[in-house]
């Protein structure tokens, strides 16, 4: 409740304005002022201390003022008074409600038109505290929607487009750390490298064994080392003596001639020299011949010619140039399937192999010879010899073990070709998309971008689920609330006297806040208030409202959003010129309501500009209020002062008198001997007289007639015997008349006044109060 408004400064009419502490505001206030004496002004401060808005006062900061407007309003919620400087409230007074043009221009029409702004208003009058706040949830979640929708494509576009490889922001983020990620995308790249070279890997051929030719070296040391053990000592040293004196060769010569002993027998002593012919039987040196190059010696020749054939034939150069070209193909072919499957380097340097293949096979061979020249001497691999040997031999291993992971790499040249004959390049392409951008997914720049995204995602996911449950509340809210208020604004429709009423509250889909359409009817037919352009020429809210069908309209709208209103009891209402633009009949309904209204909220405030109103408020407030309420009444005016308005109290009861009434009892308590005004009593014979005429005489004084004019009329009216009135009455009206004219023709001020005396105007006042009483 508002106790009083106790400074006003700065602020429209008002320069410094300070009540004193006995003008307080009652339960029922009435507030009369002139046009342009301070009543806007005073709703607009009232609508601030009740939302807290600056902008109701500081546009109407006063003209000329040097300092900013400053207003102090005593009022429940606290001792200390509501306060605001330097544009701002030291507290507010939720529980004002303002019915004004500004709340008709912001929730109903604006001139003639009803434009979506007033439609969004009245959707929020109609939801109340509780809709609107549910409202307010909803847009404020749609608000912060909009921010994260934002900030997503933000954090969205700041992921390079080139990692996420054609996935979309929300696929990419979403991928999974692959502790075999190298491995898989260098697969993938295979089988797609594969498939675009489809023909070529089917007639590709797997890889083939590679293998350096067997040599048993390890017999050679135990051949070399081999002796004729049985073999006769003298004759050996006679057979050395003897091929030492024949010179080199003297040995191998000899023992192929002993073999001639026919189909390649051995010689006996009956058979002639082949040579010579001559008898050998007898020759000592035969015998020590036969003896030497016997059967063990023959089979040792024969083996040591073998071993060196051996080595020779299988470590030839043809064969070297074999082994060469079957190491090209194996590097051909590892070249091709590279790129397709996980396959070893061939690893082998044919010169190396070369080198120990053909200094081996000398070095052996060289060895053999020795040996075979003088077979019954132990001979040995030289460290040389063995080192060559070795060579070879890890050469041979190495060729096998490159051999074996070749052939160990066919299986994937099979898969290889398996995934020529049943893949897809567009699958393979995707699914190595997918592996590169899975790669790129978990850089640690990409990691600290992707987890900002997925946190913004989850804070919009999380305002998506608050807000549609923000929504489904409004909704149960609304499709509750419309209705009922559908039905409290054609009840107030009705009780104000309105010819229409509305159908159809609904909720309009908009982009932007919410809306609502409604539609009246009228003499039975439906007229659209909504979003929808009406075609030229049709029926509209502007052509089918009068001025006052508009005001009563607004009146209801509010008076309904007080019926909803659960806190209603506490409200402060303030009503400014309510009954602006209704006829005598509506306004009575008007007074009725606020009178109805009363009792039900905390406090009424009325201004008007008619003063004629707030008498009619005033006065049938006991009819049920009773007079306890009417003595909680107070009744103030905006008054003028030198520098603006100012406040006061106003006598209501001396005021509400109509002005034949005051000039009545002026003209009374002069005959009383009252001391009154003489000017004031001298000017009021005249108007006092023509009030008489109008109830009197009906339709018979015109608008604007002088008294003289009338009473011609008056006596032509009598001569033609259609008199307005009696003939002493006309006489006396005659005289009156005279009296006017030639001795109370007042104008200004007492000045007028030289020529008539208190007895001449107690006179003409008694008669003039006779002349209307009889």
């Amino acid at each position: 409740m508002i106790t009083r408004l106790q400074l006003l400064r700065n602020v429209g009419q008002f320069d410094n304005v300070a009540t004193p502490a006995t003008l307080d505001l009652k339960r029922l206030t009435l507030i009369y002022a002139e046009n342009g004496r301070g009543k806007t002004t005073l709703a607009a401060i009232l609508r601030s201390l009740g939302t807290g808005e600056a902008l109701p006062i500081n546009e109407r900061k006063r003209l000329g003022a040097a300092q900013p407007p400053e207003v102090r309003i005593a009022c429940a919620g606290g001792p200390q008074p509501a306060a605001f400087v330097n544009g701002v409230w030291s507290r507010i007074c939720p529980e004002v409600m303002v019915f004004d043009d500004v709340f008709v221009d912001r929730n109903v029409y604006s001139g003639l038109d009803v434009a979506p702004e007033h439609r969004q208003n009245l959707h929020d009058l109609i939801l109340g505290a509780t809709g609107v706040a549910l409202a307010r949830r909803v847009d404020d979640l749609a608000s912060q929607i909009r921010t994260n929708s934002a900030d997503l494509r933000n954090k969205a576009s700041a992921i390079p487009v080139s990692d996420r490889h054609g996935l979309t922001v929300d696929d990419f983020c979403g991928l999974a750390a692959r502790a075999d990620i190298d491995a898989a995308i260098t697969a993938a790249e295979q089988r797609l490298t594969a498939l675009e070279n489809a023909d070529s890997v089917r007639s590709n051929a797997e890889f083939a064994g590679l293998s350096l030719p067997s040599v048993d070296f390890v017999g050679i040391p135990g051949l070399l080392a081999r002796t004729v053990a049985d073999l006769d000592r003298q004759a050996a040293e006679a057979v050395k003596a003897h091929l030492a004196a024949l010179g080199a060769g003297a040995e191998g010569w000899i023992g192929m001639g002993m073999r001639f002993g026919g189909n390649g027998t051995m010689l006996t002593a009956d058979v002639d020299c082949p040579f010579c012919k001559q008898t050998i039987g007898t020759s000592a040196m035969f015998a020590h011949y036969r003896a030497y190059f016997g059967q063990a010696y023959t089979q040792l020749q024969t083996d040591l010619a073998e071993a060196q054939l051996r080595i020779e034939t299988a470590l030839k150069g043809d064969a070297l140039a074999g082994f060469e070209r079957q190491v090209r193909r194996a590097e051909e072919r590892r070249r091709f399937w590279a790129p397709l499957a996980s396959v070893p380097e061939v690893g082998i340097d044919t010169a190396a192999v070369a080198t120990a293949w053909q200094e081996a096979r000398d070095a052996v061979a060289a060895a053999l010879r020795s040996k075979r020249a003088d077979p019954l001497s132990v001979a040995v691999l030289s460290a040389e010899a063995r080192a060559k040997v070795q060579a070879y031999d890890a050469a041979a291993a190495h060729v096998t073990a490159a051999s074996n992971e070749l052939l160990a790499a066919n299986e994937a040249v099979r898969r290889v070709k398996e995934t020529v004959r049943a893949g897809s390049v567009t699958t393979v392409e995707t699914e190595l998309n997918r592996l590169r951008a899975t790669k790129a997914r978990h850089t640690p720049s990409n990691v600290i971008l992707c987890t900002a995204y997925l946190n913004e995602r989850t804070a919009k996911e999380a305002a998506d689920a608050d807000k549609a449950t923000a929504q489904q509340a409004l909704d149960t809210h609304r499709a509750t609330v419309f209705p009922s208020w559908q039905t409290a604004i054609n009840t107030y429709l009705s009780k104000l006297g309105a010819g229409f009423k509305i159908v159809k509250i609904e909720k309009q889909p908009t982009s932007g806040r919410p809306a609502c359409v409604y539609c009246l009817v009228i003499n039975g037919h439906e007229v659209p208030v909504g979003a929808s352009s009406a075609a030229a020429g049709s029926h509209t809210f502007k052509t089918t409202l009068s001025a006052g069908d508009r005001n009563t309209l607004a009146l209801a709208f509010f008076l309904a959003s007080l019926d909803q209103d659960l806190g209603r009891g506490s409200r402060v209402v303030v009503l400014d010129d309510p009954m602006s633009s209704l006829d005598k009949h509506r306004r009575l309904l008007t007074i009725q309501e606020i009178r109805s209204l009363l009792p039900a909220v905390a406090q009424i405030i009325v201004m008007s500009h008619d003063e004629h109103f707030l008498f009619e408020v005033y006065r049938r407030i006991p009819l049920r209020a009773g007079e306890a309420l009417l003595a909680d009444t107070t009744a103030i005016w905006l008054d003028t002062a030198p520098s603006g308005s100012t406040i006061a109290l106003w006598d209501i009861e001396s005021e509400r008198m109509d002005g034949h009434d005051k000039r009545h009892s002026l003209l009374t308590q002069f005959m009383g001997g009252c001391g009154v005004d003489r000017e004031k009593v001298a000017k009021s014979i005249r108007p006092h007289i023509e009030r008489y005429l109008r109830v009197a005489c009906p339709g018979k004084l015109l608008s604007g007639e002088l008294l003289g004019a009338f009473r011609n009329r008056a006596r032509y009216a009598a001569i033609h015997r259609t008199p307005f009135m009696s003939a002493t009455k006309l006489d006396e009206f005659d005289n009156l008349v005279e009296l006017a004219n030639d001795v109370l023709h007042v104008t200004e001020s007492a000045a007028d006044l030289p020529t008539i005396n208190d007895t001449q105007l107690r006179e003409y006042a008694r008669r003039t109060l006779a002349f209307v009483s009889a």
